[in-house]
């Protein structure tokens, strides 16, 4: 498994729950935050790459450590968790109201 994709993972999980930890009234509990954060972490990461940031894992394929790729990786994958989480949340609410 790659390095970034890990990290973005994990990324994904603390952004679940931050999110859920700031918006309270969309938090799907500890579980269901950690599981959307791993999803939106890992999308996030790849879309991420997709995008433009194509370059930041390049370092880490060459065998070097890159910063700049590693705060990338952070900052895609927390907030591609947290925009999943908040994003399942609202869907969730959406379908209860039927």
């Amino acid at each position: 498994m790659d390095m970034d994709l890990i990290i973005q993972l994990v990324a994904g999980v603390v952004g679940g729950n931050a999110a859920g930890a700031v918006l309270k009234n969309q938090s799907l509990g500890t579980l269901g935050n950690s599981v959307a954060g791993l999803l939106g972490g890992g999308l996030g990461g790849q879309l991420l790459g997709m995008l433009g940031g194509a370059g930041m894992g390049a370092a880490a394929a060459g065998g070097g450590t890159d910063i700049g790729a590693i705060i990338g990786s952070i900052a895609s994958g927390g907030v591609g968790g947290g925009a999943l989480m908040v994003i399942v949340s609202v869907l969730k609410g959406l379908l209860a109201k039927k």
